[in-house]
């Protein structure tokens, strides 16, 4: 899949996207609101078991997400850019089960993972839009039947192009 700031590309479809309020970006930093650029993997994610049904997804293994299922995106965490499942986490992290539906299917991509380099950005998601190209705070966003139209013809071999 090709991603640019007009749209993205994938399997001879062209599909509207979301990208970071910063735009895109070279050197990505935690907290800087833009998309990097670079090739990715989805390497698993979650859904809202509660609010859908789950996903075909392919290649790309997803597990329900729960209550206390969280993304530290603090770069002091030692587990920092990575899914934690905790009630009182000390860590500044990210909610993965919201009330907005940004989440009820959400895809990790190997951006900072799994060994993550403190600083350089985490949580670089594939996930639903609020509404249509409506920034993101670095994630890439789509329709949610376009996600899961992709989603489902993801194979172990399929990247994530952003140019």
């Amino acid at each position: 899949m090709v991603v640019t700031r007009w749209g993205a590309r994938f399997m001879g479809r062209r599909f509207p996207v979301a990208i970071g309020r910063g735009g895109m970006t070279n050197d990505k930093r935690e907290g800087d609101l833009a998309t990097p650029r670079g090739v990715w993997r989805m390497v698993g994610g979650g859904f809202r078991g509660d609010r859908t049904t789950p996903p075909q997804t392919g290649s790309i293994p997803v597990r329900p997400i729960g209550p206390r299922d969280i993304w530290s995106d603090d770069p002091n965490d030692p587990a920092y850019n990575h899914w934690v499942t905790a009630k009182d986490y000390p860590f500044s992290h990210e909610a993965l089960r919201m009330s907005p539906r940004l989440y009820d299917l959400v895809l990790i991509s190997d951006w900072n993972w799994p060994v993550a380099e403190p600083g350089k950005g985490s949580a670089i998601f594939i996930h639903q839009w609020r509404k249509p190209r409506h920034p993101t705070a670095g994630c890439l966003a789509f329709a949610p039947d376009d996600l899961r139209w992709i989603v489902a013809r993801w194979t172990p071999r399929s990247r994530i192009i952003v140019r």
